[in-house]
């Protein structure tokens, strides 16, 4: 009687008192850091400081044969050859960190050859079929977790900036006619949807193998993602709510890249909490949903047309120039924003430091920016995450229940701590904020 006593009272302890939930931390590792050059260059032992806050470590990222299917490694030398072994040199450290999951994602826009073949994957059965085993084969073969797919559907098209006159125009073109960017878009929710679940299928017959599903930026969701249909085959959906505003989408205009909410008179669709609204309106339970933070920014050249306020939305001249570490027009890393910021040579012949602006409503980002000089020449604006507005996604993603964050990429934050001692500032600010 006394044991059956003990029983009840520990049962009711356990209601009263549910396990609480881990939030997950899901790293993403770019694995074309390790190409880069000086101090951008991430080789896998970088990794180690970081891995004590993730809970999970996605590699980017896998491809897809144009002729077969199959889902094959876009660099064999450094994924599976015996001289790095990068596949290998991942899985193998979860003998350290033996709670981490390793997923291995394929897609991530990194695969450029013949990107259609993504959505011709979709359209017929025995390509599904070919990459669904070639790709549960490979993550087998070295010891991963699971699969990420982060599917490379076509984009949205960027806005465009528009006189009155244009505005009234398009408006009246769009009342009578609109172009698709993809016009299969049903036949590829449907095949994207039966992939997902035979990818599942076939994961749940290997042991405590993952699936997820990443969301690129600049894809359409609602056309695409069948919520009810995927969401109980899939262990987690990764958002890459950010990118919304590009150099390469819009060259003429700077703006804010990835706002948690939508800053006035911008597209109510383009910001974090829209993108989650998606997938919660659909029938997702908030676990299931992982909020993406980039670690870099996106950069425009601004010439004497700009106003000199700075504020968003401003007149650009196309991409800013490359960073010394990442050398990609448009694109600064944490660090390479970081150094800008801090540097305080005012030598003659140097550029001025970037002025940095912060959010102070916490909704929208921190910016940054030079004016140009006399010459119409030097002038920068820059959208970034910092380690504080990373708090405040995960300190949005907590108050909204969701299950976690993910970093895109590691090899952007600051991982040799150039900027202060600590290395991976963005990493921990948004681990510390969940």
């Amino acid at each position: 009687m006394r044991a059956l006593i003990a029983f009840f009272a520990a049962l009711s302890v356990a209601v009263a008192n549910p396990p609480v939930s881990v939030s997950k931390v899901v790293c993403y590792y770019d694995s074309k850091s390790y190409t880069r050059e000086s101090q951008a260059r991430m080789l896998p032992l970088d990794l180690d400081p970081a891995l004590p806050f993730c809970t999970h470590l996605v590699y980017g990222y896998a491809g897809i044969h144009p002729d077969t299917y199959k889902m094959v490694p876009l660099n064999e030398n450094l994924d599976v050859d015996r001289t790095h072994a990068n596949y290998r040199a991942i899985t193998n450290m979860k003998t350290k960190y033996v709670a981490l999951k390793t997923l291995l994602s394929v897609g991530g826009d990194a695969d450029t050859e013949d990107v259609q073949k993504y959505n011709a994957l979709l359209e017929s059965p025995q390509a599904r079929t070919a990459f669904v085993n070639s790709a549960v084969l490979l993550a087998e073969q070295h010891g991963f977790d699971g699969i990420d797919l982060a599917w490379q559907f076509p984009k949205m098209k960027p806005k465009k900036i528009r006189s009155t006159w244009g505005s009234i125009w398009h408006g009246i073109k769009k009342t009578f006619a609109t172009t698709p960017v993809d016009d299969k878009e049903a036949e590829h929710r449907e095949g994207f949807t039966a992939l997902v679940r035979d990818m599942k299928q076939a994961l749940s017959l290997k042991p405590n193998m993952q699936l997820s599903v990443t969301v690129l930026p600049n894809v359409n969701a609602s056309i695409y993602i069948d919520v009810p249909a995927i969401i109980n085959h899939v262990d987690f959906v990764n958002l890459e709510a950010f990118d919304y505003s590009t150099p390469e989408r819009n060259p003429k205009e700077a703006d804010y890249t990835a706002p948690i909410y939508t800053p006035q008179k911008r597209n109510e669709l383009l910001n974090a909490n829209a993108a989650v609204n998606y997938f919660t309106e659909a029938g997702a339970p908030p676990f299931k949903i992982v909020l993406g933070i980039a670690t870099y920014g996106r950069t425009w050249s601004l010439d004497s047309d700009s106003e000199i306020a700075g504020v968003p939305p401003i007149h650009t001249n196309g991409p800013g120039e490359a960073g010394p570490y990442t050398k990609t027009e448009g694109l600064l890393s944490y660090p390479e924003v970081c150094a800008k910021l801090i540097n305080p040579n005012h030598q003659k012949g140097m550029r001025p430091h970037l002025r940095k602006v912060t959010d102070t409503s916490k909704r929208f980002g921190t910016y940054a920016f030079r004016l140009p000089d006399d010459n119409g020449e030097g002038g920068c604006w820059v959208s970034y995450e910092d380690p504080d507005t990373a708090g405040q996604k995960a300190a949005f993603v907590k108050s909204r229940g969701l299950g976690g964050v993910s970093i895109v990429d590691l090899s952007m934050d600051d991982f040799r701590g150039l900027c202060t001692s600590d290395k991976y500032p963005i990493l921990r600010a948004a681990k510390y904020r969940l």
